[in-house]
């Protein structure tokens, strides 16, 4: 895998990112009575900007740094999680205490950098004790306490959405490095009741719970997000209604630039462009996992194996959601959903994943001339 494999996945992204662009023009026609009619897509494309250098950064950095960063970065990131719940700093809305304000940079979602973080953590982790992966303590309760702080953290912003996707991804780095499958298994037969117990205690994932079940009987109430999202898949078709001319997002559809664009993309383009974005994040999938594979070192191969599944497991939810095979979560659509801090730090996961690229090219090249050096000899 070489220089094609970074041009393929630079353009997956850069389909989504325009796809991104062009959907929040046409979601601008909902805000025409005011005079501020294009400011999402502005903002957005200023974040783009941020994200784009942001992505040169950490794909020209090496990403074997992040390593000895680890720790430093780990504690920064559960601080920033921690202020979420601090008056005057964390800002609540919706019943979801998600963002914090911060100075010149201004409303700020601490979980997107987690994401990123927990798996260089992790990968961090596992590079230094490979030999133990499959000991109780290195191998399982401390990745787990690495992963738990922030997961529980995000969890009890209410953010359930991305909580489960964090989670998933880290438990399949666990299983990649090497965990025990019977610690999973005692692990989960602990954590699926408490699970099911944290949602039956909180109402609003409740009615989410009940209104999926039955999205035609809840579609005035609870169900009505899911209920409109097939109503604009069914709008849509084949070929689309036409850019601009979709009806549901006219319609009162919640959320319907950020985490229920996927239906305004199917009720506008047609069913060959949702295709096509699907098909974007098999292609960043594929190349993610082959670029992992081929790392030069242990810690790049987890790390990315984590940064893929952390980009790819909340779009399949997403996409789940929004097409009513998953109950309510709440997530944006990676490199699509309005979003500054969701695109800046996707952005940068793409930019770890060139790095690791990048370096393991460089170190077959140079290992190349001692390769043939030891032919020769053997021949001789």
């Amino acid at each position: 895998m070489g220089k094609g494999a970074s041009i393929f996945l630079c353009l997956a992204v850069a389909a989504l990112i325009t796809l991104s662009l062009v959907m929040l023009a046409s979601a601008s026609a909902k805000w025409d009575f005011t005079g501020d009619q294009y400011s999402h897509l502005v903002r957005q494309a200023l974040w783009l900007a941020i994200g784009i250098v942001v992505m040169a950064v950490t794909a020209i950095f090496n990403y074997q740094n992040l390593e000895k960063l680890a720790w430093p970065l780990f504690g920064l990131v559960c601080l920033a999680l921690v202020l979420c719940y601090v008056p005057g700093i964390g800002d609540a809305a919706k019943g979801e205490r998600r963002w914090i304000v911060l100075p010149v940079i201004g409303r700020f979602q601490p979980s997107e950098p987690a994401k990123l973080i927990v798996m260089v953590m992790l990968a961090a982790w596992f590079s230094k004790y490979q030999a133990e992966t499959k000991s109780f303590l290195r191998g399982f309760v401390v990745p787990s306490v690495i992963l738990g702080i922030p997961l529980m953290l995000i969890l009890f912003e209410t953010d359930m959405g991305t909580a489960a996707g964090l989670g998933a991804a880290g438990l399949i780095v666990l299983f990649v490095a090497g965990t025990r499958l019977r610690y999973f298994l005692a692990a989960l037969a602990v954590a699926v009741p408490l699970l099911i117990v944290m949602v039956q205690k909180d109402p609003v994932r409740m009615k989410r719970i009940v209104a999926f079940q039955d999205l035609e009987a809840t579609r005035l109430g609870a169900g009505m997000q899911q209920w409109l999202g097939l109503r604009a898949f069914g709008n849509g078709g084949v070929h689309g209604m036409g850019l601009g001319n979709g009806v549901v997002k006219q319609m009162n559809l919640p959320e319907h630039h950020t985490d229920f664009i996927f239906p305004v993309i199917g009720e506008e383009l047609g069913v060959f462009v949702s295709l096509g974005v699907i098909f974007c994040f098999v292609v960043i999938f594929l190349l993610g996992l082959g670029i992992a594979l081929q790392s030069s070192d242990r810690f790049g191969s987890i790390l990315g194996i984590g940064v893929t599944c952390a980009l790819v497991i909340p779009a399949m939810m997403n996409i789940g959601v929004t097409t009513a095979s998953l109950p309510n979560t709440g997530l944006p659509l990676p490199f699509v959903s309005y979003g500054g801090s969701s695109l800046v730090f996707s952005l940068a996961m793409v930019g770890v994943l060139l790095s690791i690229l990048r370096k393991s090219q460089v170190i077959g090249v140079t290992e190349m001339p001692a390769v043939k050096q030891r032919v020769l000899e053997v021949r001789l």
